[in-house]
């Protein structure tokens, strides 16, 4: 019921966003005299924030059609080059790009789409050969196609490292840090020749023993029968997915929302009051953070709940005790793919020194492959988007994969 009520929740607002919508046109058309008038002013930017705050927000385009390259403008087209029913690779094709270090960035699943590493994908476009995992909404797969789970997740990093090929790098951004780094186990234990050159861990949780997080404590305060009793619900018809068990995106953005809920007020605040002012360039980017941050997508049950029971519960992977398709995962037997962690000082999902454990962890690897990094002042967002990753963390983890790159 939980999702039916959701979906009859926002049918009910929608003449309240058609009136809205057309109210911040006619409030501000040149040829209404309110127009002009601070209280027009207020009842459209009124409008339009009602507008903007009910609207339902579908998958978004990654939109990079250029890149600058050494003061010259390089033309980027995007290409969908391997498949698979729950995610497919893509690949962000330039001229030039395949001289380039390969880097395969694994986008979280986590309830937003891989769009929200579009800044990480631009930064690194310039000077990488570069593809991203594209995952899914489960709300879209038809129940007869099957399932999804943590098991699948790390078959499918490894099974898209061989499609690359060897002489690629891997880089993980929050979530899939832990089946990245147990993808890579595996296939250094099989002496995998596709296994990648370096491998960087972006805050994720490697060991959520380490300064444990609101996440964190959510994630173990209650079994796992509550999970899946409280938060697991079916998708409701028409969607393609009817009757497949998820976990729905809308409940993972509202406990995303809540963590920081007296920030995201104050910037709808800011964003208000932009709007009543005319400045609508700051209204404007606010309003597109928001817009990604509120696509979000559906993750299956069995995903889910293997992930709360495997990262957070168990923390199978720092206890040793981790096994994928009876595979053990072994983190020792990395012994030639380069690491390197990075967390942000101000990161309230993971914690500081959680990613940077996997170190510990890789116990055969050199220290001279071996680098981490703490991005001072950045959040867990920030950590791969905005001026601090673009100004401060990128350049390193271009540097690390020039150093290692054969």
């Amino acid at each position: 019921m939980l999702y039916q009520l959701y979906e009859l929740q926002h049918a009910a607002f929608q003449p309240l966003r058609y009136f809205a919508d057309q109210g911040q046109h006619i409030l501000r058309s040149p040829y209404n005299p309110l127009a002009y008038s601070p209280a027009g002013r207020v009842m459209a930017a009124a409008c339009e924030m009602i507008e903007h705050t009910t609207r339902r927000y579908c998958k978004p385009e990654f939109g990079i059609d250029q890149v600058e390259i050494q003061g010259r403008k390089a033309v980027v087209t995007e290409e969908v080059v391997h498949r698979k029913i729950f995610g497919q690779l893509r690949h962000f094709k330039r001229r030039g790009s395949d001289k380039d270090p390969r880097l395969l960035i694994v986008s979280p699943l986590s309830g937003h789409f891989a769009t929200l590493l579009r800044g990480t994908v631009r930064e690194m476009l310039p000077d990488h050969d570069i593809y991203i995992t594209d995952w899914r909404d489960a709300r879209d797969v038809p129940l007869y196609q099957g399932t999804f789970d943590l098991d699948d997740y790390i078959d499918y990093v490894i099974e898209w490292l061989e499609a690359l090929g060897p002489d690629t790098h891997i880089m993980a951004v929050c979530q899939p840090a832990v089946p990245v780094f147990a993808a890579v186990s595996i296939m250094e234990a099989e002496k995998n020749p596709a296994a990648p050159h370096t491998m960087t861990l972006m805050g994720g949780p490697i060991d959520t023993r380490v300064n444990p997080t609101a996440v964190n404590e959510v994630a173990t305060e209650q079994p796992l029968e509550w999970f899946q009793q409280n938060v697991i619900t079916h998708v409701p018809a028409p969607n393609p997915g009817f009757m497949r068990r998820v976990y729905p995106g809308f409940l993972q953005l509202a406990g995303f929302m809540s963590m920081n809920l007296g920030d995201h007020m104050v910037r709808h605040k800011e964003m208000f009051d932009h709007l009543v002012a005319g400045d609508g360039e700051s209204a404007e980017a606010s309003m597109a953070f928001y817009e990604e941050y509120r696509a979000v997508m559906d993750l299956t049950e069995e995903f889910y709940l293997q992930t709360v029971k495997t990262v957070f519960q168990d923390q199978a992977l720092p206890r040793g005790e981790m096994v994928s398709r009876d595979r053990k995962v072994d983190p020792s037997k990395i012994t030639r793919c380069a690491l390197m962690t990075i967390e942000g000082e101000r990161d309230d999902i993971s914690g500081i020194g959680q990613t940077e454990a996997a170190h510990t962890l890789a116990t055969k690897l050199p220290k001279a492959k071996k680098r981490h990094y703490l991005v001072p002042g950045a959040g867990h967002y920030g950590i791969f988007n905005g001026r601090r990753w673009r100004e401060k963390t990128a350049p390193k983890v271009k540097a690390f994969i020039a150093k290692h790159h054969q």
